[in-house]
């Protein structure tokens, strides 16, 4: 055990040691071409979120032009996995943008192993000199596209296939829910989960199987077309995620929530060039048209149409905030009360569901 002198001494080299790779990492000067490197869980030239991050790629070639060399890596296991292709990336980027979850304490790691790299991590929470962390408020939008299921169910039931059960997805699930429940107090939103982000097949026996429970409505938080197409084959209606999916379902989808993230990652370049990147946290939404409800079906009636663009000039101004009391969880019990709103810490830990979410109900 280390006495008081020892502690002392070495707290003194811990603090220089911070101290030199902060400034270690501050001296870094960056010029053209920024060799920038994306790291995806799913597929890159197919719908859904890994194709939305490559199309910011892609944003970023068409703005920068030979200011910048971009490569991709898709489908990378999450966890330890992938932590051989992320050093293999660092090894020759300036810049990693590593776009899922379950990446995140790799990229801490390789992070710290190569402090002259910058790294990007896409719905994580850890930071250090050289990684910050990013998101998309995509609940703004999920409450939204909740409004219009609300009052399309003929049945009172919509089903909703999910992947993982992490914060992100279940505020997605919630906000759904709250508005589905303000156009129609009695309709339950059923969940399913696949346990994988890109998994086709598994979609599309859950899709099957909540139309054939009732469903007449669908969603998903998955990462392909599937759902959208199941959903036009059983001639039910169906809303997209990640990518617009209206032309998988031109006869019943009724809009798609999209992300954008081509204006974050031009920023972060633009930062490099300048020579002032500096990590931080960003959690952008419908104000910075980061998250978007696009491609609104005909289908929908006019005033639930007035409705979501009223509610969606509100949440844009702050006037209006979807988690923001009287809130009950699934089991009835009022969670957030009247006149209160959820911090983003706590919308960041997000591990419970509202009145209204019901079948499978995994926890993490």
């Amino acid at each position: 055990m280390l006495n008081i002198k020892s502690r002392k001494i070495l707290l003194n080299v811990l603090t220089l040691m911070g101290l030199l790779l902060s400034l270690a990492i501050s001296n870094i000067s960056y010029s053209a071409p920024i060799k920038a490197a994306f790291i995806l869980v799913g597929p890159a030239n197919y719908v859904g979120w890994s194709y939305s991050h490559d199309q910011g790629r892609r944003f970023l070639e068409q703005k920068f032009g030979a200011q910048i060399e971009t490569e991709f890596v898709e489908f990378v296991p999450e966890g330890r996995a992938s932590r051989e292709v992320l050093q293999e990336l660092a090894s020759r980027n300036d810049i990693v943008f590593s776009t899922s979850v379950g990446y995140m304490i790799s990229t801490e790691g390789i992070a710290r192993d190569n402090p002259k790299v910058m790294f990007e991590h896409a719905t994580g929470s850890r930071q250090g000199k050289n990684l910050s962390n990013y998101a998309t408020r995509a609940y703004q939008p999920r409450y939204l596209s909740g409004l219009i299921a609300g009052s399309m169910t003929k049945s009172g039931k919509i089903g909703y296939i999910a992947a993982h059960p992490i914060p992100e997805v279940i505020r997605g699930i919630n906000a759904f829910t709250l508005g589905v429940r303000e156009v129609n107090p009695t309709a339950e939103v059923e969940i399913e989960w696949t346990k994988a982000w890109y998994d086709p097949e598994k979609d599309i026996e859950l899709a099957n199987k909540l139309v054939a429970s009732g469903a007449d409505v669908l969603t998903h938080h998955t990462d392909s077309s599937s759902v959208t197409e199941t959903a036009e084959k059983n001639n039910v209606f169906v809303i997209g995620y990640n990518s617009d999916m209206k032309d998988f379902a031109p006869n019943n989808h009724l809009a798609s929530v999209i992300h954008n993230w081509g204006p974050y990652y031009a920023k972060r370049i633009q930062a490099l060039l300048d020579n002032n990147w500096k990590s931080g946290s960003e959690w952008s939404g419908m104000a910075e048209s980061t998250s978007k409800l696009v491609s609104l079906s005909p289908k929908i009636p006019v005033k639930i149409r007035e409705l979501v663009a009223n509610k969606q000039a509100d949440i844009i101004s702050g006037k209006f905030e979807v988690f923001a009391g009287p809130i009950k969880n699934y089991r009835g019990r009022v969670r957030i009360r009247e006149g209160k709103k959820l911090s983003d810490d706590k919308l960041l830990r997000m591990n419970w569901y509202v009145e209204g979410v019901t079948g499978s109900l995994l926890s993490f």
